[in-house]
C-alpha cells in the first residue's frame, strides 16, 4: 500500500520555482494542513544547503536518540550514487525527527557503509535508480508513513508525477513574472504519457499579499 503523496511548491505566475521574493513564512505556514509523516527532497535540493554544514564530529556518528512520540516528519531524500555526506547537519537542523536515505542496487558498497556506521536508516530499491514505488511501499509498511509532502524541484516531482504516485499538486502561486529561455518549473522532463496528467481543482484561496492557494487532485 502507498501513502498519501502530495507535490508543494511555491511557483510564479508563469510557473517557475525561481522566485525573487518567495514567501517562505506563508508557504511553510500552510504546509501543516497536511500532518506528513515524511517529508521527501530531491537530492540536488538537499545538496544546494551543503556549505551551511559544519564538519562532521566523532558524537554525529550516534547512537541517533529518537523520541518516540517526536511527531516531525522524517526527511527522505533518495541519494543512489551517494553524494550526499552531512546528515549531521540535517539531523541536528531540529526541523525533522531523522533521515532515511533511499538507495538502489548500484549505490557504492562504500556510502552504504558510510551510512551504516552513522546508523542511518536506509531503503534500497531499484536497479541502476531509486524504485519510487517501491521505496513508498516500504516506507509506509516499515516506518508506518501514511502522508508524504514532496518539498523538492522539477526533476522529482516529475519523476513521480508520471509513475502516477502523485495524490496532490499544490501550488502557492505569487504575485510575480519569472520568465527566462529554459525556466525551472515545479514539473520537468520529458511530457507525461497520452491520457495522464489530469487534474481536478478542489480548493482556491486567497492568501496575503496577493498569493493563491490553488490545490488540485491528481485524476489517476
Amino acid at each position: 500500500m502507498l501513502p498519501k503523496v502530495v507535490v508543494y511548491n511555491a511557483v510564479s505566475l508563469d510557473g517557475s520555482i525561481q522566485l525573487r521574493s518567495p514567501d517562505l513564512g506563508t508557504y511553510y505556514g500552510l504546509a501543516p494542513v497536511w500532518k506528513e509523516d515524511a517529508t521527501l527532497a530531491g537530492s540536488e535540493t538537499i545538496l544546494a544547503g551543503e556549505k551551511e554544514a559544519p564538519p562532521e564530529r566523532p558524537a554525529d556518528l550516534g547512537p541517533w536518540k529518537v523520541d518516540p512520540d517526536d511527531r516531525r516528519a522524517l526527511l527522505v531524500v533518495p541519494d543512489s550514487r551517494g553524494r550526499i555526506r552531512f546528515w549531521h547537519y540535517l539531523r541536528n537542523s531540529g526541523y525533522w525527527r531523522d533521515v532515511v536515505v533511499l538507495c538502489s542496487r548500484s549505490t557504492p558498497a562504500s556510502y552504504l557503509e558510510y551510512l551504516r556506521r552513522r546508523r542511518i536508516a536506509c531503503i534500497v530499491a531499484g536497479a541502476r535508480k531509486v524504485d519510487l514505488r517501491a521505496s513508498l511501499e516500504i516506507l509506509r509498511s516499515d516506518f508506518g508513513v501514511r502522508r508524504v509532502r514532496v518539498d523538492s524541484g522539477g526533476v522529482l516531482n516529475g519523476l513521480l508525477l508520471r509513475e502516477s504516485l502523485v495524490d496532490e499538486v499544490s501550488l502557492l502561486v505569487h504575485p510575480e513574472l519569472v520568465g527566462g529561455v529554459r525556466p525551472k518549473t515545479f514539473f520537468s522532463g520529458p511530457a507525461m504519457p497520452e491520457g495522464h496528467g489530469r487534474l481536478r481543482l478542489f480548493k482556491v484561496q486567497k492568501v496575503k499579499g496577493g498569493l493563491v492557494w490553488l490545490r488540485y487532485r491528481v485524476v489517476h
